[in-house]
């Protein structure tokens, strides 16, 4: 995407003077000149910095970056800085600071803004990455491994396509702690922030295109550090760290990188919950990525060395009892192979642990039993060794954890059911054995078998998504179906994310809501009235908490997803006042309401039943504008229809937030299907989904389903209604059944 008029601003900030037009016939400035490599080295030096990640051990983490503002805004990756930890920027003469605030971030792009108190610093000057060429001549620079700032020259290989992201490849090495570090061209201009190194060759790498940063200089969403020191942070009413590392959370997973300060690079994060007495459980699904490591659960512990392990360690699974510090004071009392373990991918382990003995199960199945009796009572949490980065979800400590089995009856009926459903288009089994005298033909008949199978694993896959689909649409309903005032939208519109994605645990997503409306509960301007509160939402969200409109991607469907917009907090109007509403709400804030206006969603507020309407434009960082300046920006007169102001309904709302994410162009047919389903769900009488439904299912070959939509379509006619167009429905419902 092009920024014009930013780009002329940069531009003229940075050489200095308003720009003006060439006159007529003048000749065309010539280019700057090239510099050698010491020459830009020599220039660019003051510019760039170092930025350290300071955890409760020290050193977490390296990177580089480069000063945009002589006013202390410092550019680099948005993984450089991670989340919870304090930042420290050093300049090329040794000097440092403390980043005091994080001007604005990115996750999709990778990108972050610092802001340090520095005066009189000297910024490089953008480029335009839209503009650059293949085999250009580039220059990278950075802080590799933490060492002194360095300079590496290579090439502009290509531009290339990385995860739906269009990336800048480079013929340069990129080592760890060069990320956020500036890609200049042979004049000094940035053309890019390295990111990615190659796992193919070390002498390739990516960085992203400077443009992006643009839009972040522009549009920030600024966070105090002392808000960003909590954001991704473990609650520590839940959770207790021992041994260092760094244990974050986000989304419901919490996550340890990192070497601990233990031997092997042990490090404990031990849950605050009470282990009950006697005969106890706990259980974690956990992964990693570096099966070269171990992680899992911890047990019986007394919060130092002392306590047992069960994890995934080499692929195996090992139970060890750790009585002291060192490797002397362990014992590995079972280290064994298990066919239920899946590497790399998500896997449950789950310890049941009796007065005299322990055993340990794997995805369900146990994997190891001991009768070591060395250690009881303590705290249970999480374990991790070495350097692998691993993530857990779903902890639980309780009496019993086994997955319970289905009553036979009802197993037998679902069994049948399945069993129906794949009968439709495939066969029994045959048997091989008779087809192994001819090997030829036992070939023919194990591809055709196979081709039917994977067939019937498809239709399973499909029957499995439709029954979550269909199971989260009947929640979303019994919702709906309760009075306005007791609706639960947050909930509805997690659910409708849920939708989506079986994986997101709604009760995290909740409780963080909670932990906004704890955060504000007590504010005496909440309580002032409605105008005091308004003003104290929009600092909360948008000037604490970094909540913005989305810059540069907006058609992506994480905008239209609560949870990833209460992560990323970056979303569309719609889902950005979906929780605006419902924090005021929460809060007992009088009216404020949503507002359907035509081409935005806004939050509307008045003072009183008979206050003047006033609005907030939270996609504009909660910016207050008058409903005539809103007409003014929305509508071609000036004025808006009737009713067009009215407060809106939660149900409204939440198809707003469904229809923003329908019709995405990225989607096929087939997917867009269930979304439209969906809508029609909760809003069976609107008659343009349901006309849009039936051609979906006509060109997918649906025509039974076809037929019942535009049977429904005559069924409902009006009576005023065009003559020509109820003859075209008959027509079409014909042809449907020809």
């Amino acid at each position: 995407m092009k920024h014009t008029l930013f780009s002329l601003v940069v531009f003229s900030m940075v050489f200095g003077g308003p720009l003006t037009a060439a006159p007529k016939g003048a000749a065309r400035p010539k280019s700057p000149a090239s510099l050698t490599a010491a020459e830009l080295a020599a220039t660019i030096r003051p510019s760039l910095v170092k930025i350290t990640q300071i955890g409760r051990e020290g050193t977490d983490g390296i990177g580089s970056g480069f000063v945009v503002s002589a006013d202390g805004l410092i550019a680099t990756n948005l993984h450089v800085i991670g989340e919870a930890r304090r930042l420290q920027i050093e300049m090329h003469d040794g000097k440092t600071h403390d980043v005091t605030v994080v001007q604005a971030s990115d996750s999709h792009h990778d990108l972050a803004l610092l802001k340090i108190d520095a005066k009189g610093l000297k910024p490089l000057p953008l480029g335009d990455s839209s503009k650059v060429r293949q085999g250009e001549p580039i220059v990278a620079m950075g802080a590799p491994e933490g060492l002194g700032f360095s300079i590496v020259q290579g090439v502009l290989s290509a531009t290339r396509e990385v995860d739906g992201q269009e990336m800048l490849q480079v013929a340069v090495p990129i080592e760890k702690g060069n990320s956020g570090g500036p890609l200049l061209d042979m004049q000094g201009n940035v053309l890019g922030l390295l990111t990615l190194k190659s796992l193919k060759t070390d002498n390739l790498g990516f960085a992203m295109p400077v443009n992006e940063l643009k839009m972040l200089i522009e549009k920030p969403n600024p966070v105090p550090m002392s808000r960003w020191l909590t954001i991704g942070a473990l609650n520590p009413k839940q959770w207790q760290t021992y041994l260092g590392a760094q244990w974050t959370q986000h989304a419901g997973v919490i996550r340890s990188e990192f070497p601990g300060a233990g031997f092997g690079g042990r490090a404990l994060c031990l849950s605050t919950q009470k282990v009950p007495e006697g005969t106890f459980e706990i259980a974690v699904t956990v992964r990693l990525d570096d099966e070269s490591g171990a992680a899992g659960l911890t047990f019986c512990s007394d919060g130092a060395d002392k306590h047992y392990g069960f994890y995934a360690s080499g692929g195996k699974m090992r139970l060890t009892r750790f009585d002291g510090p060192d490797v002397y004071s362990w014992t590995i009392l079972a280290d064994v192979p298990s066919d239920a373990y899946k590497a790399g991918e998500w896997n449950t382990l789950r310890v049941r642990v009796e007065p005299e003995r322990i055993v340990c199960f794997v995805n369900g199945k146990q994997a190891i039993e001991s009768d070591d009796a060395g250690l009881r009572g303590g705290a249970a949490g999480l374990c991790k060794f070495r350097t692998t980065v691993a993530q857990f979800r779903n902890f639980r400590i309780g009496t019993d954890l086994a997955e319970k089995p289905l009553q036979p009856e009802l197993a037998s009926q679902l069994r049948s059911k399945v069993e129906e459903y794949i009968a439709d288009s495939a066969t029994a089994d045959k048997t091989l054995d008779g087809l192994l005298e001819n090997p030829a033909a036992a070939r023919r008949v194990l591809v055709e078998q196979r081709r039917r199978l994977e067939e019937e694993a498809a239709k399973l896959r499909e029957l499995e998504h439709e029954l979550h689909r269909r199971a989260m649409t009947k929640e979303i309903l019994a919702e709906l179906a309760k009075p306005e005032p007791e609706i639960n939208l947050l909930r509805c519109a997690l659910l409708l994310a849920r939708h989506d994605n079986p994986e997101i645990d709604i009760a995290t997503y909740l409780n963080s809501f909670k932990a906004m409306v704890l955060d504000l509960k007590d504010d005496p301007e909440i309580s002032k009235g409605t105008i005091p509160a308004v003003k104290r939402l929009n600092r909360y969200l948008f000037e604490e908490n970094g909540f913005h409109g989305s810059r540069g991607d907006y058609g992506s469907r994480s905008n239209s997803y609560l949870n990833e917009v209460i992560d990323d907090r970056e979303g569309l109007p719609i889902t950005l006042s979906l929780l605006y509403v419902e924090l005021a709400s929460a809060l007992g804030v009088q009216g404020v309401f949503g507002v359907p206006l035509p081409g935005k969603f806004m939050v509307g507020y008045r003072e009183g039943p008979e206050g003047e309407l006033q609005l907030v434009d939270v996609f504009e960082h909660g910016k207050l504008v008058t409903v005539e300046q809103a007409a003014l920006d929305l509508t071609e007169d000036g004025h808006f229809p009737e009713g067009a102001l009215a407060p809106t309904t939660k149900q409204a709302i939440l198809l707003r937030n469904l229809m923003s994410s329908v019709f995405d162009d990225s989607r096929s047919l087939r997917e867009s299907l269930p979304y439209l389903n969906l809508v029609l769900a909760i809003d069976p009488q609107s008659a343009a989904e349901r006309l849009t439904r039936a051609q979906m299912r006509q060109r997918l070959g649906e025509k039974t389903g076809a037929r019942e939509d535009v049977t429904w379509l005559i069924n409902n006619f009006p009576e005023d209604g065009p003559p020509e167009l109820m003859q075209q429905l008959d027509r079409w419902l014909q042809s449907l059944r020809d």
